[in-house]
């Protein structure tokens, strides 16, 4: 199968999957600058499935380091107005959202951490309805991804540049199952096996979950009318399914804001704005990080953790199992998108209000009472492995394998 052919399928999953656009929806594409051709064949596919406006947003990430280098500090205390509006009538107008990441791992390793965590307080302020409206489902958005050489190099450091660019397309072929005869209707079958798992879990209503491996021993929380997620997602406004994230491979819940208890240990380098967290671990004491370490990033991890009160609480916990396809690549992407679906992991900051019974309708303060975490971040962090135990805990103090040693027990 060609290089093209695979392109184009990916453009054509891309449009009917990922945000599924819809007859008259407009699609807002972030997108990197070195990938027109990609772009172009998306903007074709969606005003093709019937999309009335698709609006191109590139991004250089050069520029992006340029300004990090040489801005004066008031302006990442700043964030354009303009922007969050557009954002925002495109959600409000019932709008699709793609995002194309293509970021260097380390494109910000040399620049001062408060430089960032600023710019990313700035962007929290103006964007809280925004990011209310996807993380509730009242419109489609979603992240795919797409080589950058700097990114290409840091996976395949013993490969030329262009051949590490060419292996990382196929990776991403493979993750996202593009390289598969059919691969809709593979995705259709791989949602439903989600949907499946989410299921089971939903039935069981556990109380709590354990994790233990090397390193972890964490005892998490979880909310009353608690509901499992995963896999495609449903559009509250418009009740079509889309999937926010391809390629993926969890459920997820968010726990109780204040029940989460013990350590753990990071499995995978956590790329956070331009900079490497690696070997780090985090210990929780009623739901609050009270203490990190890390090998590497320590300063990012802190800005992170220190970006508000809620930045201290979990929002999210996620069951990946080792047996599956990024993980059997052996690969490390240093790229959530990707690390995150081959290993169980955890996310700091927000909740998702779909996890929980009315949550989208709730008050924030009632949000709150019912256990749910609020920040201006959500940061995924991978914590799976091959040594990785996980056991639900009835309502009885009855205790249920979910997984062993790394894959589900059930």
């Amino acid at each position: 199968m060609t290089f093209e052919s695979n392109l184009d399928k990916y453009a054509e999953l891309t449009v009917r999957v990922a945000v599924n656009i819809q007859s008259g929806q407009s699609l807002w594409i972030n997108a990197p600058i070195h990938h027109p051709e990609f772009v172009r064949l998306i903007a074709r596919k969606a005003y093709q499935a019937g999309a009335k406006h698709v609006h191109i947003e590139w991004q250089d990430a050069i520029c992006t380091q340029i300004k990090y280098t040489y801005a004066p500090d008031e302006a990442f205390h700043e964030y354009p107005s303009w922007r969050a509006q557009a954002l925002d009538e495109l959600a409000d107008n019932n709008g699709a959202y793609l995002l194309i990441d293509a970021d260097d791992p380390e494109l910000l390793k040399d620049i001062d951490p408060s430089r960032i965590s600023a710019n990313s307080k700035a962007a929290g302020a103006k964007l809280v309805k925004w990011r209310e409206s996807m993380s509730s489902y009242q419109m489609t958005w979603s992240i795919i991804a797409a080589p950058s050489s700097a990114w290409a190099k840091k996976v395949f450091p013993h490969l030329e540049e262009e051949a590490a660019i060419s292996a990382l397309w196929d990776a991403i072929f493979k993750a996202t199952r593009v390289d598969q005869e059919n691969p809709i209707q593979t995705w259709v079958d791989h949602n439903a096996t989600l949907r499946s798992k989410r299921e089971q879990l939903n039935e069981k209503q556990f109380r709590k979950i354990h994790y233990r491996a090397p390193g972890t021993e964490l005892s998490v929380e979880l909310p009353a009318n608690h509901i499992w997620r995963g896999g495609s997602a449903t559009n509250e406004t418009g009740g079509f399914d889309f999937n926010p994230n391809i390629p993926t491979e969890e459920v997820f819940i968010s726990p109780h804001r204040m029940g989460t208890h013990g350590t753990v240990r990071s499995t995978k380098p956590l790329s956070y704005q331009g900079n490497l967290i690696n070997n780090f671990s985090i210990t929780f004491d009623n739901g609050r990080v009270v203490d990190y370490t890390a090998e590497q990033g320590f300063e990012s991890l802190k800005a992170m953790i220190e970006m508000d009160e809620g930045a201290h609480y979990l929002g999210e916990i996620a069951l990946v199992p080792h047996e599956s396809p990024i993980s059997n690549s052996n690969l490390i992407f240093f790229n959530t998108l990707y690390d995150e679906n081959a290993s169980n992991h955890l996310a700091l900051g927000r909740a998702f209000p779909t996890c929980i019974e009315g949550g989208t309708s709730m008050s924030k303060e009632e949000q709150e009472s019912a256990g749910l975490n609020n920040s201006l971040i959500h940061v995924d962090f991978m914590i799976g492995s091959a040594e990785m135990d996980i056991d639900g805990e009835h309502a009885d103090g009855t205790i249920e394998p979910i997984f062993r040693k790394g894959n589900w027990a059930f």
